[in-house]
């Protein structure tokens, strides 16, 4: 459970690819969009936390918002969580194929163009792993999360070592932020990247029902993981920050010699190479735990016709929720392909990121709001741990979720450039489509979305409907 929440953030191609991308905002302080990004997702995980102790459901943050909010809340919750997860994996994928790409150019002048193969090679080799069931899926995650935690943090020790003199704490202050997004507008379109790196960490919440002691282990895997490999990401992100120059960090990119595989193939050799294995299976990890999150999350959503009841159809043989995982397996090559083929894969990597953190802070925002909500309703407040943590959490979140929809409500604000500012145009279409099919599901038949709230772990199964 531990290691689902932990391979849903990525952290070998979170650190690799989606905390560089904020370099070209934050540059040299890309460290302190980190510490942001944090700061707000630990919050979020307490509540999270709070509300898997009372409601182990797979529907998990779907339930939590339709037990302390509504249901209508509850279902666009599931709407967007389902997209969310099934956007992961064609944002790691894209990473896979333009690593390998990258590498066999370089190495065998392998055409660089070739990144497609390899993404559609570990679309199959996830969507086998979903096929196969949880066991299979979740032991895999642990095997390769182990390994690109590892080597990311023995890489981190060198480059630090390797900074020497040049250590210094001005990379947590906004000194280094380049010119065009100067100060902590910098700081704040850079922290969009560094949320992707923490998107997923409620990862282990719709497992819940496949899981022991659900109420206490889905509770201590979302806080490990946020806290644990949070403070990963700030060391590794300083490592790399000190270790190239903070002055000249907003030229740090995803792949190539400016990279974290090129930056260990000028400084440390062979090292480079774990550091492409890391890479490639995280991102393998990565899809894996995203193709759970989605079809784990449709196929709660199924079971109650919330969604339609086809998606709750399993594998007689090993429980997997067949349908499901077969449209989030479709969805993951159509956008792989079509956005890598018409932008390029690393911008579709970029543009993809951008659409998964909209859908994240958004649902993140609403799950606090639900925290709040519950333990009102249920009579147990705590003004601390129900009150001021989730509205601090919701305003950390609201800076980053306003540049990535472009929205310039505040002086320190700065929005996205196109084509990654597109996507925020696409998330609205789809929350459109969604509120569409909740007010014709509410008028035909609302108990389909009343039902959202159903702890379906606490109910025989007679009872479901």
């Amino acid at each position: 459970m531990l290691f689902q929440s932990i391979t849903d953030m990525a952290p070998g191609a979170a650190i690799a690819a989606s905390i560089p991308a904020g370099a070209a905002f934050a540059g040299g302080s890309l460290p302190l969009s980190v510490i942001f990004a944090l700061i707000a997702c630990l919050f979020c995980a307490f509540c999270v936390g709070e509300l898997a102790r009372e409601l182990p459901a797979a529907g998990s943050l779907a339930t939590y918002a339709a037990r302390g909010l509504h249901p209508s809340l509850g279902f666009l919750v599931a709407w967007a969580y389902a997209l969310e997860g099934a956007l992961i994996p064609p944002l790691v994928l894209l990473q896979l194929g333009f690593t390998v790409a990258a590498t066999l150019h370089s190495e065998l002048s392998v055409a660089a163009g070739l990144w497609w193969p390899w993404a559609i090679l570990g679309t199959a080799v996830v969507g086998a792993a979903g096929y196969f069931g949880i066991r299979v899926s979740a032991g895999l995650g642990t095997v390769l999360g182990v390994f690109e935690i590892l080597v990311f943090a023995v890489l981190g020790v060198l480059f630090v070592i390797h900074a020497g003199g040049a250590n210094t704490g001005r990379v947590f202050t906004a000194h280094y932020t380049p010119k065009s997004f100067s100060g902590l507008t910098g700081v704040i379109a850079g922290s969009v990247y560094t949320i992707l790196a923490f998107g997923g960490f409620e990862g282990a919440a719709p497992l819940a029902e496949e899981a022991r002691d659900p109420r206490r282990t889905v509770r201590r895997a979302v806080l490990l993981a946020t806290l644990g490999i949070g403070v990963l990401y700030v060391f590794t992100t300083y490592a790399v920050t000190v270790a190239f120059g903070p002055a000249k960090f907003a030229g740090f990119m995803t792949s190539g010699a400016p990279s974290w595989e090129g930056l260990a193939r000028s400084l440390f050799g062979a090292f480079w190479f774990f550091v492409f294995l890391a890479i490639v299976n995280s991102t393998v990890a990565n899809a894996n735990a995203g193709v759970n999150v989605a079809s784990r999350t449709a196929y709660a959503m199924g079971r109650v016709q919330a969604f339609p009841a086809f998606f709750a159809m399993l594998s007689a043989r090993h429980r997997s929720p067949l349908v499901a995982l077969a449209v989030t397996l479709a969805l993951t090559l159509g956008v792989m392909l079509g956005l890598g083929f018409g932008y390029g894969p690393e911008t579709a990597f970029a543009m993809v990121g951008a659409g998964l953190v909209i859908l994240l802070i958004s649902v993140y925002i609403v799950v606090n709001a639900a925290c709040i909500g519950f333990f009102l309703r249920a009579g147990r407040f705590n003004p601390v741990r129900h009150g001021l943590i989730p509205v601090l959490g919701i305003l950390a979140f609201i800076p980053a979720w306003l540049t990535a929809t472009g929205i310039h409500l505040f002086s320190f604000i700065s929005p996205l450039t196109p084509p990654i500012s597109y996507m925020a145009y696409g998330i609205a279409g789809f929350t459109a489509v969604g509120i569409v099919y909740l007010i014709v599901l509410w008028r035909r038949d609302r108990r389909r979305v009343v039902d959202v709230g159903i702890v379906h772990l606490d109910l025989p199964p007679d009872q479901l409907r």
